[in-house]
């Protein structure tokens, strides 16, 4: 019984467990913030490409949308280009990590669609 009172109560290893668990919550941190990101990332991709469809199908612009005239070989067709680009502000999981990569962590996507000739 006293030598488990004597083991319970040593701290042998408290230095070795903090050089460990210190690097190893970093790492885990670093591993959640690419995580997010690329989720975030992904459905910010998908979310603007069906609004570009959308738009596109519907001939409705908004102020930060673009149209590119793209040349045929038909001179009687005319294609047009709709290009939807959005631009977000990502969460910070590792503390400091934006201060690293020069301001805020921003994602900005694109969506492109073809954009329907009017009857």
């Amino acid at each position: 019984m006293r030598s488990l009172k004597q083991f319970i109560a040593s701290e042998r290893g408290s230095a070795e467990s903090a050089m460990v668990l210190i690097p190893l919550l970093f790492l885990f941190l670093c591993g959640a913030q690419l995580t997010s990101t690329v989720f975030i990332r992904n459905f910010e991709l998908a979310k603007v490409q069906s609004e570009a469809s959308i738009r596109a199908i519907s001939n409705e612009m908004r102020p930060g949308d673009s149209i590119i005239e793209v040349e045929t070989p038909d001179r009687f067709q005319k294609m047009r280009l709709l290009v939807v680009k959005k631009q977000r502000n990502l969460p910070t999981i590792v503390p400091g990590i934006a201060s690293f990569f020069g301001g805020s962590l921003k994602s900005e996507v694109t969506g492109i669609s073809v954009m329907e000739t009017a009857p």
